[in-house]
C-alpha cells in the first residue's frame, strides 16, 4: 500500500453475508484494541483496524485536539481524507465492500467526520461516545445511510446536548439515525455490545 497507508490489522470474512467493519480505536488505543468488540458484534465479518497516526503524549489518536473536547479541525479534515484514502486502498487490496465504521471516542469522532466529509467511503457507522466533529460541516447527502449513536448518560467527556446535536446533524443530512442514551459513562458497557450486535444484524439482514 502507499504512503497513505496506516499500520493496521485485517481479518478476512468467515461470513460473506456480513458487512466489513472498520474499527477505529479511542485515544491511546491501537490496531488491536477493538478486534474483540468487532468479533462480538458481528461474528465472521471482515475486520479492518488501523492505528491512528497522531501521537498525543505518546498515545495514538486519529487527529489532533487543542484541549479536551476542542478539536484541531484543520487537522481533523486532513486526517479524515487520509483515512478515506486508506479505506479505499484497503478495499481494493482485500476485496471489500464499503465498511461499516465502529468507532469509540476519538475513533467515533473521526468516523463521524468521514460520514460528513467522505460519505461514500462508509456504508454506515456505529458511533460509541461520539461528539460533533466539525463546527461548520459541509452539506452532505447521507440518504438512508444507517447510523447507530450510543451515548453515556453519565459521560464526563461528551455533553448530552453535543451528542443530541450530532444525531440531529446526521439525520438532517438524510442518515437513518438510531440514538440511544445508556446508563453508562465514557467507557463501553455490555449494553453497547448488545445494541451494536442487534443493530448490525438488522443492517446485514436488510442488505441481504
Amino acid at each position: 500500500m502507499t504512503e497513505s497507508s496506516f499500520i493496521h490489522r485485517f481479518e478476512p470474512a468467515a461470513n460473506a453475508g456480513s458487512a466489513p467493519l472498520l474499527l477505529l480505536h479511542g485515544t491511546g488505543g491501537d490496531e488491536n484494541d477493538l478486534l474483540g468488540l468487532g468479533r462480538m458484534i458481528s461474528p465472521g465479518a471482515a475486520l479492518l483496524s488501523p492505528r491512528g497516526r497522531v501521537l498525543e503524549h505518546g498515545k495514538p489518536r486519529f487527529f489532533r485536539r487543542l484541549a479536551e473536547g476542542v478539536f484541531d479541525e484543520d487537522d481533523l479534515r486532513r486526517r479524515a481524507h487520509e483515512l478515506a484514502d486508506f479505506v479505499t486502498e484497503a478495499r481494493q487490496r482485500y476485496g471489500l465492500a464499503a465498511p461499516v465504521a465502529v468507532g469509540f471516542s476519538n475513533g467515533a469522532n473521526i468516523a463521524a467526520a468521514l460520514l460528513l466529509l467522505e460519505p461514500d467511503v462508509l456504508a454506515g457507522a456505529i458511533l460509541l461516545r461520539a461528539m460533533v466533529p466539525l463546527s461548520d460541516p459541509p452539506k452532505t447527502d447521507l440518504a438512508g445511510k444507517p447510523v447507530l449513536l450510543l451515548s453515556g448518560q453519565g459521560d464526563p467527556i461528551v455533553p448530552a446536548g453535543n451528542s443530541a446535536h450530532l444525531a440531529a446533524l446526521l439525520s438532517q443530512a438524510g442518515a437513518s439515525v438510531t440514538h440511544r442514551v445508556l446508563p453508562a459513562g465514557h467507557p463501553l458497557s455490555q449494553a453497547d455490545v448488545t445494541l451494536a450486535r442487534d443493530w448490525i444484524g438488522n443492517v446485514d439482514a436488510r442488505a441481504a
